[in-house]
C-alpha cells in the first residue's frame, strides 16, 4: 500500500516520557479497548516536507498512546477528476485507508493563506458515501499546520471547516509550527519546544477522542432526513417488485 515508513517508530527524543501518560483515555470506555486506528495525512511533496516531518511526529506519539498509525504517501496521487470515474490505485488505496480508521490527522503547510494543493486533493479524494457507507462521518479528527514565517492560524481554520464538511468530529486542540525549518534537527526530528508540546496535546487529546466515540458513533450520526430518505426508498422499492409480480406476463397478455 501506499503508505509512509516511518523512521524510528519508537524514539521520542522530545518527549518528557515522565510526564507522558502511556493510555491518555483509560477510564472513559470500559473493558479491553483495542488500538484506535489513526490515519495521518500531510501536505507537501518536497524531499524535506516539514508537513510530513510534523505527521511524522505525531505518528510516533500516537504508537506511544497505544495507538496503530497508518501515513498516507500522496506522492502519485491524481488530482481530483484527472482519471476517469477517480479509478486509479491511488485514490482506492486512500478510501479504503479512511474506511479503516477511527480518527485521522490532517497537517498541511500554508501556502499564500492557505492549505495546500496536496492536502486538498486527498480531501477531495474522500467522497461522503461510497455505496451507502460513508468514509470519514463520525470519525474523530485532529488539524495541523507548519508555517514559514509567523504563526499562523488559516490552514487549521480551514481543515476545521473542511472536517465539519466531512461529518467529522474536529478535536477542540489543534497545533501550528511557525518557522518550521527551526523546529527540527539535520535528521527531521522535532526539538524540544513549546510547539512539540502542542503537538503532544493534539494527539493524546485525538486518541482520548476517538476511544471515547468509539461506542457511539453510529448513534452520534443517526440523522432524521437519512431515515427519512432510506424509507422512501424502501417504499419506492416495494412498490416496484410489486407492479412486476402482478404484471401480465407477455406471452399471458398475447394469448
Amino acid at each position: 500500500m501506499r503508505l509512509r515508513t516511518l523512521p524510528d517508530p519508537d524514539h521520542l527524543p522530545a518527549l518528557r516520557a515522565q510526564h507522558a501518560l502511556r493510555r491518555p483515555a483509560n477510564g472513559l470506555a470500559t473493558g479491553p479497548q483495542s488500538p484506535p486506528k489513526i490515519l495521518l495525512l500531510y501536505g507537501s511533496l518536497r524531499e524535506r516536507s516539514y508537513s510530513r516531518l510534523t505527521t511524522e511526529e505525531a505518528a510516533r506519539l500516537v504508537r506511544f498512546f497505544g495507538g496503530e498509525a497508518r501515513i498516507f504517501d500522496p506522492s502519485d496521487l491524481p488530482l481530483p477528476g484527472q482519471i476517469s470515474d477517480d479509478d486509479h490505485p491511488a485514490v482506492h488505496e486512500l478510501r479504503q485507508l479512511a474506511l479503516w480508521s477511527e480518527g485521522q490527522i490532517w497537517c498541511s503547510p500554508e501556502r499564500h493563506g492557505q492549505i495546500s494543493s496536496v492536502i486538498k486533493a486527498q480531501i477531495d479524494h474522500l467522497p461522503l458515501s461510497m455505496g451507502g457507507i460513508r468514509p470519514t462521518q463520525g470519525r474523530a479528527l485532529a488539524v495541523m499546520q507548519v508555517s514559514g514565517g509567523s504563526q499562523s492560524f488559516n490552514s487549521v481554520n480551514t481543515l476545521r471547516l473542511l472536517g465539519r464538511w466531512m461529518r467529522m468530529f474536529t478535536i477542540p486542540n489543534q497545533s501550528s509550527v511557525a518557522q518550521a525549518f527551526r523546529q527540527f534537527d539535520e535528521a527531521g526530528r522535532m526539538l524540544p519546544s513549546g510547539y512539540y508540546e502542542r503537538i503532544v496535546d493534539v494527539v493524546e487529546e485525538l486518541v482520548r477522542f476517538t476511544l471515547l466515540l468509539r461506542p457511539h458513533a453510529a448513534q452520534l450520526t443517526d440523522r432524521y432526513s437519512e431515515r427519512v430518505h432510506a424509507a422512501e426508498r424502501a417504499t419506492a422499492a416495494a412498490a416496484d417488485l410489486s407492479a412486476i409480480a402482478i404484471a401480465p406476463q407477455a406471452k399471458g397478455a398475447n394469448a
